[in-house]
């Protein structure tokens, strides 16, 4: 089949790496890509990788009529079997505009879990409430990536009978375990191997809620825990007056290094000893998954489907809770001392991802998705005989 995706943008993001991956690894399908937006980061690798990548130049939360021209037009000259839609901008538009241009399957695809003002945009959350309006007619299926965001979703008026969940997966060849890297980046930073290294992959984003994170980490230090920590990620740099006044007036200025954007995650991962994520909102958070198949035990808040990923094998703690999130990492660094407990939750974590989210799994899910969706709707539209 020919499968058409719809995406708001390819900046360096959770629901782009996962598009990225669909796209470079299904080979029984051919996927063409369409960026509402600029081709960001993923436009070049995947054009790299073979796959058709179209870009329509809107502004950022703005629609215009001549890019829903330049994209009813493409759809008609692309003509999909599926048109696969990416959050919630890309759902609306991307699904009514496939409507208009004669494609009879479509599916949304949901990526988030909060809709909070003040986590969210209020314009976000204006397009998410139309949608779930729209979503009783415009999508055949709606694909969620978490069992939370499926609910949270069909609470707030989406159709639930189309829902499908289908988990990120991961390649656990690139995630992997890497000792050299290890030594490699832990001698760049200067951070001899004794040292606790903590670390947070996210961009800079309310929703992410480091506050909470530089919080837990200043009661580390007033404890007198022996630690380092990495922020990575978009924003996470010394140009962001923000947060580099946070860090200043928690006395961690010693304590936690910016390293900016990065693409060597996989590495970072395993020069972690914990990765930590303080979110107050998540759908599926794919920085956890990539952390513990390098075999990275991960301190979580319990957002999306974060508990469920890590299981039994990390903590698991609310959100905006910055005294239970210490206490967490307090745990996770005192096992830590322990090399045979430590070993075996550092396997137990690589486990799990290996038995539960596989880039097969993943792929081989949507492609049920598409088959079925694109059979539902051929079956309906089959005209019933006339009598006589």
């Amino acid at each position: 089949m020919k499968i058409c995706h719809v995406i708001t943008g390819l900046n360096d993001g959770g629901a782009e790496a996962v598009l990225y991956r669909l796209c470079t690894s299904d080979t029984e399908n051919r996927h063409v890509v369409i960026s509402l937006m600029d081709e960001g980061k993923y436009g070049p690798l995947l054009r790299a990788a073979g796959v058709e990548v179209y870009t329509l130049g809107m502004p950022r939360r703005k629609v215009t009529i001549g890019a829903l021209f330049r994209l009813w037009r493409l759809l008609r000259s692309v003509r999909p079997d599926v048109v696969q839609t990416w959050m919630y901008h890309a759902d609306l538009v991307g699904g009514v505009v496939a409507r208009l241009a004669g494609v009879s399957t479509v599916c949304w695809g949901i990526r988030q879990t909060t809709l909070e003002l003040g986590l969210t945009p209020r314009t976000t959350i204006m397009v998410a409430r139309t949608c779930a309006g729209l979503s009783h007619w415009i999508p055949t299926a709606i694909v969620s990536c978490s069992h939370e965001a499926a609910r949270v979703h069909q609470a707030l008026g989406y159709a639930a009978r189309k829902f499908v969940v289908v988990p990120n997966g991961y390649d656990l060849e690139r995630f992997s375990p890497d000792t050299e890297a290890r030594e490699r980046l832990r001698a760049e930073w200067g951070v001899d191997a004794q040292t606790p290294l903590i670390g947070m992959v996210a961009r800079f984003n309310p929703q992410k809620d480091h506050a909470n994170l530089l919080a837990a980490l200043g009661l580390l230090k007033q404890q007198g825990v022996k630690f380092r920590c990495v922020l990575v990620g978009t924003g996470m740099d010394n140009t962001n007056e923000d947060l580099t006044k946070r860090i200043a007036e928690a006395g961690l200025d010693e304590y936690v290094y910016l390293l900016g954007p990065r693409d060597d995650i996989p590495a970072i991962m395993n020069t972690l000893d914990v990765h930590v994520l303080s979110s107050a909102g998540e759908a599926f958070p794919n920085v956890l998954a990539e952390a513990m198949a390098c075999g990275t035990p991960c301190v979580t808040t319990d957002v999306g489907d974060a508990a469920f990923i890590v299981g039994e094998t990390g903590w698991v703690v609310p959100p905006r809770d910055s005294r239970a999130l210490a206490e967490a990492l307090v745990a996770a660094l005192t096992q830590r001392q322990n090399e045979d407990s430590w070993q075996a939750r550092k396997l137990a974590c690589r486990e799990r991802i290996a038995t539960h989210f596989t880039l097969d799994a993943m792929i081989s899910g949507y492609r049920k998705v598409w088959v079925k969706a694109a059979e539902s709707t051929r079956t309906t539209s089959v005209k019933a005989p006339r009598n006589g």
